[in-house]
């Protein structure tokens, strides 16, 4: 399984996904890959946001490793499953998408806690949040291991 975590501009949420994915893949023992991107290029080839990083560490996560890249359309078709933090977002996926196949794999992360709810990540840039941020993607994270698994 390879799974591709989609925000905005791939600074702050997604980072968040792919490092907690990495984690839950290695607690599993699980022979899955997980990527993040941005829909937009804003960021391209940054780290993560300063705020990101910390609330990973104090979680015992690094992710430094990472650097921003924007989605491209080849990831409908290299990935698995696209999780996407909001309605923005996933609308800006599915414009991308040509095939149903493609549009199959493009989810919001939070459907696999509220199912059919249509809830978003919400982004913590401008507002802050980052540890709720953490804890509702965590719950997202283990929910979507859980349905693969």
């Amino acid at each position: 399984m390879k799974i591709l975590m989609v925000c905005l501009g791939n600074i702050c949420r997604s980072p968040l996904a792919e490092g907690i994915m990495l984690r839950k893949i290695k607690a599993h023992q699980l022979a899955w890959e997980v990527d993040s991107a941005g829909t937009s290029g804003w960021h391209e080839g940054a780290l993560p946001d300063r705020r990101s990083i910390a609330v990973a560490k104090a979680h015992g996560i690094d992710i430094t490793d990472q650097r921003s890249r924007q989605f491209k359309h080849i990831d409908l078709d290299n990935f698995d499953l696209v999780l996407a933090m909001d309605s923005s977002n996933y609308s800006n996926i599915m414009r991308l998408a040509n095939t149903d196949k493609q549009k199959a794999k493009i989810h919001l992360i939070l459907n696999f806690l509220y199912p059919n709810e249509n809830r978003a990540v919400p982004d913590p840039y401008y507002e802050g949040g980052f540890e709720k941020v953490y804890q509702m993607l965590d719950e997202s994270c283990e929910k979507v291991v859980q349905s693969y698994i």
